[in-house]
């Protein structure tokens, strides 16, 4: 995932491949980050991204801030301020938002890296924002994987489920999934620091004797804990979901149905990609992948699908939220206790914090399915 702040514009070299005796010189950091492929006596530099992704990219981000941080700060004030976290899944809806902040507050960095060419914030700065960014995308990714667990347990195991999926217990295991994020990014703190690089200022990971072990291990963390266990739980949680509304007979049946798979695509579509260029990025230190120009393609194809990534930040508010017909009800309330605020309604009765989703473990089959609305 670091590509984002490392290829983000390419290293500036106007030389796509040296052969034989050439090399950069020892001070230059792009030296770093080149990949050697001694066997071959290639080194092959990072180019610069092309024309339109340059203009592309700042576009994109600054669309994505904006719309991402209008759904995720709706989201907050609903639970903050309207339902006032009752449930397990309330607990976990609140800390998605929070990650999805997390990586959309690292947008305008990148929007400014991406139109400078150079970072212009400082060395701290660069620690910082580089494992804001990785403590969102792993908290991300985690708080969807533990609500696809919370959904398994409320519709398949209901009558067991209640006693466990209490806010007091969502709220102790958000506590684990922020400190494994915490720790999963830690490499990221270390090693990102600033750089010279060609005379332009840059924020690069910089590895222990410029050992690409490091980099490698890196991108198979993410690999692991940012998709395949993820993948795996999701896969085994909505498989069991889907067979257990098969037993259901009723008209909300297929609705549920399409949401999930529709929770299952987005993640899909959003983070696959991603993972398997890391893991081709992987290959390519390794020297597996020893061709000049398909490293050239492949530092694009990091930045297309991280910013493809950066996408379900600004979906997730409308899949895991707005979709459920008790958490738009409280949009509704809310939106029209603000605009009668704004105009002196008197009258105005009280909002009632009511929950709406009063199910009990007895519920019935069909009674189940009701309750994958606010669930899903």
């Amino acid at each position: 995932m670091e590509q984002n702040l490392t290829y983000l514009l390419g290293s500036g070299n106007s030389e796509d491949m040296l052969v034989g005796s050439t090399s950069p010189t020892p001070n230059s950091s792009a030296y770093e980050y080149a990949f050697d492929y001694s066997e071959l006596h290639i080194i092959c530099y990072p180019e610069s991204i092309p024309a339109f992704a340059s203009t592309l990219f700042p576009v994109l981000y600054s669309l994505l801030f904006v719309t991402g941080l209008m759904g995720n700060a709706l989201v907050l004030w609903i639970l903050t301020v309207f339902i006032r976290i009752k449930t397990m899944t309330d607990v976990y809806l609140l800390n998605l938002a929070v990650s999805d902040l997390l990586l959309v507050f690292s947008l305008p960095f990148l929007v400014q890296y991406s139109i400078m060419s150079q970072w212009t914030f400082g060395n701290a700065l660069c620690k910082i924002i580089s494992s804001i960014y990785f403590i969102g995308f792993y908290s991300n990714v985690f708080f969807i994987t533990i609500m696809s667990i919370d959904r398994y347990l409320a519709i398949v195991h209901s009558h067991h489920a209640q006693g466990i999926r209490t806010a007091a217990r969502g709220v102790l295991s958000s506590m684990v999934v922020w400190a494994v994020a915490i720790l999963a990014s830690m490499p990221d703190f270390l090693f990102f620091q600033e750089v010279n690089d060609n005379d332009q200022i840059k924020c690069l990971p910089h590895y222990p004797g410029g050992n690409n072990g490091w980099k490698i291990l890196c991108n198979f963390i993410v690999n692991i804990l940012g998709w395949l266990i993820p993948v795996g739980v999701l896969i085994f949680c909505y498989c069991s979901i889907l067979k257990n509304l098969q037993k259901c007979h009723t008209k909300d049946k297929y609705k549920a149905i399409k949401l999930v798979f529709t929770v299952v695509i987005v993640f899909f579509l959003s983070w696959t990609p991603v993972n398997i260029v890391l893991f081709l990025d992987s290959l390519r230190n390794m020297s597996i992948i020893n061709d000049c120009q398909t490293s050239h393609r492949l530092d694009l194809a990091i930045e297309l699908t991280e910013a493809l990534s950066f996408v379900h930040c600004c979906l997730n508010p409308v899949i895991y939220a707005f979709v459920g017909v008790k958490f738009r009800k409280y949009v509704r309330e809310a939106f029209k206790k603000s605009a009668c605020f704004l105009v002196n309604c008197k009258y105005y009765r009280a909002f009632s914090g009511h929950s709406l989703d009063r199910h009990s473990s007895q519920n019935t089959k069909s009674s189940q399915l009701s309750f994958v609305g606010p669930v899903l």
